[in-house]
């Protein structure tokens, strides 16, 4: 059995507080309503799928996570503490690899993980331990001193990775984190994440147009036109709607006539 399923199993048996915990947020540009009404729960060591078409909502919903966006509805609670009421002590547990990269890329990859760490108030030794750990966890233990122009995309992503876990989060947003990626380094960085899930039991929320990207022991979230019309694991999914996998299932849900074998769309 996967041991992020048998550490989540156990978790929510002991009523333990989830990793990020969103109950009835809606918000609007305007006129135009971007999220109605969306609650979900991403417990400790769980991978969650937030699956949705390009203009779902999930860069929204991302940015009133990060306070990029004050949510002026509903809750948002990271390990129990509200963004809103508690942003400094909910933003310290939670780690982001957003969809657009934000490497310094004439800075080494340690230089990069130090002045991330210092801004979370971590002294220099202790940030070059880290920042050698992190790396270490991401496979490039042996490039910490090469700038980040001479990475390959895949490689700049697991550094955005590994900078994310400078300050030891519990929860961690990743934004379409392998756009753009070739196959063999998409396989990496899921791989990755997936590791960081079962062997730490990180909160993760994982947001994609990708079906294959889905995991039958993943949780999933269909985000679809600001609304989500499913939460809950792969398999309830299947049986709910019938279908014989998620991307018939999705279809079903959402009512889209005509989607690609492997994607939803273009990245949001």
């Amino acid at each position: 059995m996967d041991a992020s399923l048998t550490h989540t199993d156990t978790s929510e048996r002991l009523g333990e507080t989830p990793a990020l915990a969103v109950s009835h947020v809606s918000h609007a540009f305007g006129e135009t309503k971007a999220l109605d009404d969306v609650s979900l729960e991403v417990p400790r060591g769980r991978f969650v799928v937030l699956l949705g078409l390009n203009g779902a909502g999930k860069s929204t919903l991302f940015s009133l996570v990060t306070r990029l966006y004050d949510n002026v509805s509903g809750e948002i609670r990271i390990l129990g503490s509200d963004v809103r009421r508690q942003p400094t002590i909910a933003l310290q547990r939670l780690g982001v690899v957003f969809q657009s990269r934000t490497l310094d890329t004439d800075l080494s990859l340690v230089q990069n993980l130090i002045y991330h760490a210092a801004l979370h108030g971590i002294g220099r030794s202790e940030a070059i331990r880290r920042a050698t750990q992190a790396l270490a966890t991401v496979g490039l233990a042996e490039r910490g001193r090469d700038r980040v122009r001479a990475l390959s995309g895949g490689q700049a992503r697991r550094v955005e990775i590994a900078r994310s876990l400078i300050h030891r989060p519990a929860l961690l947003l990743l934004d379409e984190p392998t756009v753009g990626l070739d196959v063999g380094s998409r396989e990496s960085v899921v791989g990755i994440v997936r590791g960081l899930v079962a062997r730490e039991r990180l909160g993760v929320l994982w947001a994609t147009h990708l079906f294959d990207e889905v995991a039958t022991t993943d949780s999933i979230v269909v985000l679809h036109k600001g609304r989500v019309l499913f939460a809950g694991d792969v398999p309830r999914l299947l049986a709910e709607t019938g279908a014989p996998g998620v991307r018939a299932a999705f279809r079903i849900l959402t009512g889209t006539a005509s989607l690609g074998t492997s994607s939803l769309g273009d990245q949001e």
